[in-house]
């Protein structure tokens, strides 16, 4: 046998042990758990999203993937957003990110991450906020709401799920627009608001849409005194924006999957795939109608873009409206 013969059997054989050893027989990605972190408490409208799309995500990863949903509410969200920010970028932790919270919390306070420690793999869902009361109240429009709150300062108690929150910066958009004072009673979520107000621990409760009409069909008596889109929700045609009745003030929740930033291409496209694939998904999509969860897709390009540009947006308001301080 020839020498040259004799080198390409070598070469053959080395070939074969390098990719029967090394990383061209690694393991096809998920092959363990996929921790999906929630920055709120369970029952709220974000855990609920996040626990209706997880089987999508997990069918079109296919490979056996499983995702634990695991909520770590705290600090505004504040805690679960850096414990994704400071995880290995492997794509076994994911975490549900909300807008405006994830760029209110390095506003106003020293913080472990920003907007940019994140890799934005897909948003699900754009939520109006609203003001909602329990259907004994007074408050029968906006406009009672005003008057009494302008002649009652700092009686009008307004539960949120946190300072910095959406829920909080309608809260104070709403002050600045109307002149009156409120007193703020931050949550760590949703569903604890709303055991507030049933308890009439607090008069209105600042949440989104979704989750009012989720409580509503629930059986809790709440009634919605109008909503801060920017048109009226198809999810509650009936109940007129806050423009239509005379005050300007726009505020919406974004909630959407990320990963720590520095998460192999590899990976990204397979989650990225999969998370397109799952939020289109006809079945998920009518199951998400039946909770309440306004859909909104945005592939990562766009909804980097919307994150970036409210950042811009959110800083400006802080300079006139620093609600840090309140």
């Amino acid at each position: 046998m020839s020498k040259s013969v004799v080198a390409k059997v070598f070469g053959v054989m080395f070939a074969l042990s390098t990719f029967f050893s090394g990383a061209g027989y690694a393991a096809p990605y998920p092959e363990r758990p996929i921790n999906l972190i929630v920055a709120f408490a369970p029952g709220g409208g974000t855990d609920l999203v996040a626990r209706l799309i997880a089987p999508y995500i997990e069918k079109y990863l296919g490979n056996g993937a499983r995702i634990v949903v695991m909520n770590k509410p705290g600090a505004g969200g504040g805690i679960a957003f850096a414990e994704v920010a400071r995880s290995a970028p492997d794509g076994y932790t994911l975490g549900m990110v909300n807008t405006p919270h994830i760029l209110t919390i390095p506003i106003e306070r020293k913080s472990t991450f920003s907007w940019e420690s994140f890799e934005f793999l897909g948003n699900l869902v754009d939520d109006p906020d609203t003001f909602a009361v329990l259907d004994s109240s007074p408050f029968r429009t906006l406009k009672d709401l005003t008057d009494y709150a302008r002649a009652n300062p700092d009686k009008v108690t307004v539960g949120t799920t946190g300072t910095g929150s959406d829920d909080h910066l309608a809260m104070l958009m709403f002050e600045k627009a109307t002149g009156t004072k409120l007193s703020h009673v931050p949550y760590k979520g949703s569903s604890e608001v709303r055991s507030a107000i049933i308890g009439e621990q607090v008069a209105v409760a600042a949440i989104n849409v979704g989750e009012v009409l989720q409580y509503v069909k629930s059986g809790t008596p709440l009634r919605m005194l109008g909503q801060m889109g920017a048109k009226r929700s198809n999810l509650a045609p009936n109940v007129p924006t806050f423009k239509e009745q005379g005050i300007k003030a726009e505020m919406t929740a974004l909630r959407g999957l990320a990963s720590p930033k520095g998460l192999p291409s590899d990976v990204k496209a397979k989650l990225v795939k999969a998370i397109a694939q799952a939020a289109n998904d006809p079945e998920y999509q009518k199951r998400a109608a039946d909770i309440f969860a306004p859909t909104r897709y945005m592939a990562p390009e766009a909804y980097t873009a919307e994150v970036k540009e409210t950042d811009a947006e959110i800083k400006a308001l802080w300079k006139t409206m620093p609600w840090g301080q309140q």
